[in-house]
């Protein structure tokens, strides 16, 4: 793939993010490192306050009136889940902190395979129309020659 100069790329997931730059031109690329973050999220039992609830069933009708089946349990929410989600909500907000400033053209997205989505439905009109491409690879735990190596 090639990329123009000052093509800007975010690989992310929900803990991590890495925002680079292509401070070369399109047939050699070259990355250079603008920001990056790892938000570390505490183990599922910190995060909830309490355990997942229980309703009442049906009742049933029985000889002598009615009588219910039982309780059954709800799920309980997956937190981190939910911190995926805001984390892809940040770097959104984080790219359109640099795009009024006219930091950049174009805008490539590599989120891991596990989450295109949160990322996809994160960006606006005002991002979407500088993307250029979406990479469902997981890089962001590479050194930057192997990322420039893997585009």
């Amino acid at each position: 793939m090639k990329l123009e100069h000052d093509t800007l790329m975010v690989a992310a997931d929900g803990e991590k993010f890495l925002l680079l730059r292509n401070i070369s031109d399109q047939e050699f690329i070259h990355l250079g490192v603008i920001d990056n973050d790892a938000s570390t999220s505490a183990p599922a039992r910190e995060l909830a306050s309490d355990r997942a609830g229980r309703q009442h069933d049906a009742k049933r009708k029985v000889s002598v009136g009615a009588e219910p089946w039982g309780k059954s349990a709800m799920q309980g929410t997956d937190w981190h889940h939910v911190a995926e989600k805001r984390s892809a909500e940040d770097v959104t907000e984080r790219l359109l902190d640099l795009s009024p400033a006219g930091s950049f053209r174009h805008l490539v997205v590599i989120p891991d395979p596990r989450s295109p989505g949160a990322m996809r439905n994160a960006c606006d009109d005002r991002l979407a129309s500088g993307m250029v491409a979406e990479i469902d690879k997981d890089l962001k735990n590479l050194l930057l020659n192997k990322i420039e190596a893997s585009i």
